[in-house]
């Protein structure tokens, strides 16, 4: 299965220091990679890095064989790679299908199909969507924003969702929603990159699992396999023993 998405020696930060230092990470094809580690360790600067909202310092992000570091985020987007941030990831004071059509506007260059702004695929994904169409996103419940926000980010059809902390705040019931629609979207071919700290929950739904520490990546491997390791809540705080992780 050949990579989609591939992160290169990548250095990206705030002011004058590095806060991702030197991450390599691939998305193959089809997959859903989910971003593991402490608070602190760099995975949000990462996703904000691949969206286009931080500087590539130094390396490359490619895209099906086209690099993006030099890209605006909404020529990101149009190339096929759709972000959905853990905060502010609707218009509150908008209704729902005021949401729906700027996120369609906004990257009016991006490939769309057809001229409904929500498509019957997306009907199917989210079937509470279009009873809200005329509710302000403000006056949602946090379960139905997220799901606004994964509509509006899949509106424009992308190859490659990167989702940052969907779970975060959710009801028990919201948050297995969001992982089955997420599930739901991979089996549509939306190849998905996650940062997530329900570790648990989201490589259920994984293919791989990368670790990151301190603005490196630690550990990569088959999401099944860091599931049965018996440290891996050591691994998901970021205490792990250093034998335990790759150089």
């Amino acid at each position: 299965m050949s990579d989609i998405l591939s992160i290169r020696q990548l250095h990206a930060g705030y002011g004058e220091g590095d806060i991702l230092k030197g991450i390599d990470v691939t998305l193959a094809a089809g997959n859903v990679v989910t971003i593991i580690g402490p608070n602190g360790s760099g995975k949000s600067t990462l996703l904000k890095t691949l969206a286009g909202l931080l500087t590539v310092r130094q390396g490359d992000i490619v895209l099906k064989g086209r690099s993006l570091k030099d890209l605006s985020p909404p020529k990101r987007v149009q190339a096929g790679l759709s972000y959905v941030p853990q905060e502010y990831n609707v218009f509150r004071n908008l209704t729902v299908l005021e949401n729906l059509k700027i996120a369609r506007e906004f990257m009016a260059g991006a490939k769309t199909r057809g001229d409904a702004v929500i498509s019957d695929e997306l009907l199917e994904l989210f079937p509470e969507l279009p009873g809200k169409f005329k509710a302000r996103a403000g006056n949602l419940s946090g379960g139905q924003r997220q799901m606004l926000a994964l509509a509006c980010a899949l509106t424009v059809r992308p190859e490659v969702l990167m989702l940052d902390e969907p779970s975060t705040g959710l009801s028990p019931k919201y948050m297995t929603d969001i992982f089955e629609t997420v599930r739901k979207v991979n089996a549509k071919g939306v190849s998905v990159l996650m940062v997530e700290q329900n570790a648990i929950e989201a490589l259920r739904i994984s293919s791989t699992c990368v670790v990151m520490a301190n603005g490196r990546v630690r550990m990569t491997a088959p999401a099944g396999a860091v599931l049965g390791m018996q440290d891996l809540h050591s691994l998901y705080l970021g205490d792990a023993r250093e034998e335990a992780v790759a150089p």
